[in-house]
């Protein structure tokens, strides 16, 4: 998934980035309300994480104004503040669900996915299917011809993106953009190291490989 995270505090985004990357989500973070809402705007996310108390603008306005403005995306509130008005202060806002600080790691990561899987559409997709390859959002495991295949956090992502693009060329910056969030320089040879590692563990024992190089363009997964 990808999540947008507004929080001012500098470690504390730090932090709900790490826990949130380690989980397998793609992560941006904003410190400030203005620039958190241009990005929540103009950017498509799957959840939003936002901070009550930011500069400019406040957490309720930010949702207040993205709800406004058609934003779809489920919104989980962080804050210090867990009186019982707060909560609804946020839900009225457009808040779909409200953890106070401080608060577990496992608890944050529980209640984002449980956004993500709500999501905004009426029938989510839980599982992607690409010949033999099968990949379930929900339990996060992929099999391939019934054969089950461990993947890391980077490359379970990096196959769920390649997955939603079957039969299309994904170039490497769209890989830089949706699955290493522009962390890297585009020179660097870690797409590369990443897809050969991906590549062995879905095509190596078996008889039809599914992810292909296309020579000067990028990578396409097909059957």
């Amino acid at each position: 998934m990808r999540v947008l995270v507004i929080e001012d505090d500098v470690d504390a985004a730090a932090f709900v980035q790490n826990v949130l990357t380690e989980a397998g989500h793609a992560v941006d973070v904003q410190h400030d309300g203005e620039d958190g809402l241009n990005q929540a705007l103009t950017s498509e996310y799957d959840v939003l994480v936002v901070d009550r108390m930011l500069p400019r603008l406040n957490g309720i306005e930010i949702l207040k104004s993205y709800r406004g403005n058609d934003g779809k995306a489920p919104a989980l509130f962080l804050s210090a503040l867990g009186e019982v008005d707060h909560k609804v202060e946020g839900f009225q806002a457009g808040g779909d669900d409200y953890l106070p600080k401080p608060y577990a790691p496992d608890e944050l990561i529980a209640r984002v996915e449980a956004l993500g899987r709500r999501g905004s559409s009426e029938n989510p997709v839980t599982k992607l299917t690409v010949g033999g390859l099968e990949m379930d959002l929900l339990k996060r495991t992929v099999t391939r011809d019934e054969q089950k295949i461990d993947l890391q956090p980077r490359e379970f992502r990096l196959l769920e993106f390649l997955m939603r693009n079957a039969g299309q060329v994904v170039t490497r910056a769209m890989l830089l953009e949706k699955v290493w969030d522009y962390h890297f320089d585009p020179q660097t040879n870690v797409i590369d190291v990443h897809v050969s590692r991906l590549r062995g563990k879905i095509d190596k024992e078996f008889d039809t490989p599914l992810l292909h190089t296309v020579r000067g363009a990028g990578y396409r997964l097909t059957a």
